[in-house]
């Protein structure tokens, strides 16, 4: 039998592990500060980043929400199909491709915005309060 090796003391020093940990402990704060608004993560994301990217011209397709999200296209479809259904999103045709859909967020949608931005924001300054400004710039690095 072979014994595993490892160049690491423990789990402690094991930058993949630590990440595993920070995440599913962000994640927590992230669900917590979301469940008032009946919002999962992912529809907060998806909502938060079609209004980003409205913001800066044109409203954006779905195939440019999954990208600048960095989700998956098919489950883009399915999370943008149930905030449509909320009316918080509203999808349209985009006339110049008729397969494409052109998204803009409705003015329930930007409301619902306003309030969960908010709290997601104070969520990640209490979570990240400890760590230096540096922080941002390394994990910027790591983004893909």
């Amino acid at each position: 039998m072979t014994t595993p090796a490892s160049r690491l003391p423990g789990p402690e020093r094991s930058p993949g592990f630590l990440l595993w940990r920070v995440t599913l402990a962000w994640q927590r704060a992230m669900r917590a500060a979301l469940a008032p608004h009946d919002l999962t993560h992912v529809q907060f994301v998806l909502l938060t980043t079609t209004w980003w990217l409205t913001r800066s011209g044109e409203p954006p397709t779905q195939r440019q929400l999954a990208e600048q999200a960095g989700t998956d296209t098919m489950m883009t479809s399915q999370v943008v199909r149930k905030l449509a259904e909320r009316g918080l999103l509203d999808r349209a045709d985009d006339p110049a491709d008729a397969r494409a859909k052109r998204l803009e967020v409705t003015p329930a949608g930007l409301d619902l915005v306003a309030k969960a931005l908010k709290d997601v924001e104070a969520a990640d300054a209490s979570f990240f309060a400890d760590v230096g400004d540096g922080f941002v710039d390394s994990l910027a690095k790591l983004s893909p």
